[in-house]
């Protein structure tokens, strides 16, 4: 383990509104219709080309599907999100009422945090851990609103539920290193950079955010979020 945490410490030193009325908003409340085969495949469409970064191409692929289908303004709310166009916060606003009221919350707390507004992020955080508990998405969100508030066990308890929900995925990892780091703990950091086998790079981006927590500027707390893409920043 010395050897383990030696080289850490070298790497170290090199280195998340319209208020009119939606045309859907006549849904009732829970309800989501099932999207046709047909449909399905569209879907399935846009969200690969969404996860390659091809986000003007997934939003495409989605004009040909009925706004009337909640999955379908999830998408699109997405991608307007992390295209950062105005868009997104009333798609996200018309998922609240549906099934699909977690991914609301969560892309508007991802809004809410992109804007520096962590207390009414951490609103629509909790709202939407509350409503899907097990998204590990959701819960690793969570804890980024809860490390820029320096909520430190709080944020840790959340990271590490991600972690349990999601193994393999370092997104969480990397920020429970962030917080670790934050905390001068570098024994247990190298402990789970070891644990879940993350990068040098990964390790690079942790002791970042790290420094940056502890920068005068509240403005300047930025750390990974939304498992869209890595790294990636609240955005």
């Amino acid at each position: 383990m010395k050897p383990l945490i030696a080289a850490l410490a070298l790497l170290m030193l090199g280195g998340c509104a319209s208020t009119g009325q939606s045309p859907w908003a006549s849904l009732g409340s829970g309800s989501c219709s099932k999207p046709s085969s047909d449909q399905e495949l569209a879907l399935n469409l846009a969200d690969d080309m969404a996860n390659e970064g091809k986000l003007h191409a997934s939003l495409a692929n989605l004009q040909n599907l009925p706004d009337t289908l909640p999955q379908v303004r999830q998408r699109k709310a997405r991608a307007y999100r992390l295209l950062g166009r105005s868009e997104a916060e009333p798609l996200y606003r018309s998922l609240i009422g549906t099934c699909m009221a977690a991914a609301g919350e969560h892309g508007l707390g991802q809004l809410a945090a992109a804007r520096g507004d962590n207390a009414l992020a951490l609103t629509h955080m909790q709202r939407a851990a509350q409503l899907a508990p097990t998204d590990d998405k959701i819960r690793n969100d969570l804890g980024v609103v809860y490390l820029n508030q320096l909520r430190l066990e709080d944020a840790r308890f959340e990271f590490m539920t991600a972690i349990e929900l999601k193994q393999g995925d370092p997104l969480a990892g990397v920020n429970l290193v962030t917080l670790l780091i934050y905390q001068d703990d570098w024994g247990q950091a190298a402990k789970v950079v070891s644990q879940l086998n993350l990068s040098p790079e990964q390790v690079n981006e942790a002791q970042a955010r790290a420094r940056q927590l502890k920068g005068p500027s509240v403005k300047a707390r930025k750390v990974a979020t939304v498992s869209d893409t890595l790294p990636v920043l609240i955005k």
